[in-house]
């Protein structure tokens, strides 16, 4: 039993690790590469929705989109691509939206007509080549919502605070545990060792009491043989 509480302590001690290094991995990464058109990865970009603008066909606010460098060139109506945004009441916001048809501005420089799926509406501006960021991929659902969150006093105090913190209350009772059973263990050797000393004073008692027993005997019987000796002597002075 004891064994099977030993494991189960350390598989969840681990989840507790991997956990809390996950988390403080997963927001340094996304602190550094998501919503930033200056960061990719193997060529992508990663981007937090924040409108529902294409919730109707594709992504949704709180999702998070892979967006992959692409000549601008290449891209044709159908396709949705993230841009710099030129119109005066979004400047200089990234938008994604899907191409409605391919164009030119007026001063002839090539671009795209884009809308919103769940407005269709046309956006204000054309995007030319030289604003294009990428061509969107892929979707992972609710990423961005959970990285939010992440960013909240309360996300960091639950999701990185709390597990480093549940690991340090756990390393120090391990360590005060580990003390307690090492000062217990060297109680156990100084007592094993008074009991070795008292054991060989006794015993060393014990063969000093034997040893004074014997000279004791030794003596007697000296003296017993010195009076026969001195008994025999007399006797022989009285025959003479």
């Amino acid at each position: 039993m004891k064994r099977v509480l030993g494991i189960i302590k350390s598989i969840l001690v681990w989840i507790f690790v991997i956990f809390a290094v996950s988390m403080t991995i997963f927001t340094v990464i996304s602190v550094n590469t998501f919503n930033r058109n200056d960061r990719s990865i193997l060529g992508y970009k990663a981007y937090i929705v924040n409108t529902d603008s294409m919730s109707k066909t594709d992504f949704k606010a709180g999702d998070l989109i892979l967006v992959k460098e692409t000549d601008p060139s290449t891209l044709k109506a159908g396709d949705i691509i993230t841009y710099m945004s030129q119109n005066s009441e979004s400047f200089g916001e990234t938008i994604t939206h899907k191409i409605r048809k391919v164009t030119t501005d007026s001063r002839g420089n090539p671009g795209f007509i884009t809308y919103s799926t769940t407005t269709d509406q046309d956006d204000d501006t054309i995007v030319t080549y030289m604003y294009v960021l990428g061509k969107y991929e892929k979707t992972i659902p609710d990423i961005g919502t959970f990285f939010n969150f992440m960013k909240t006093p309360q996300g960091y105090i639950l999701c990185i605070f709390v597990p480093f913190m549940l690991l340090i209350i756990y390393q120090a009772v391990n360590f005060v545990m580990v003390f307690r059973r090492y000062k217990r263990e060297q109680l156990e050797e100084l007592n094993a060792e008074k009991e070795r000393i008292e054991t060989e004073r006794e015993q060393n008692a014990q063969m000093m009491e034997e040893l004074r027993a014997l000279k004791q005997q030794l003596e007697s019987k000296v003296v017993s043989e010195n009076k026969e000796e001195k008994s025999e002597e007399a006797k022989n002075e009285t025959k003479a």
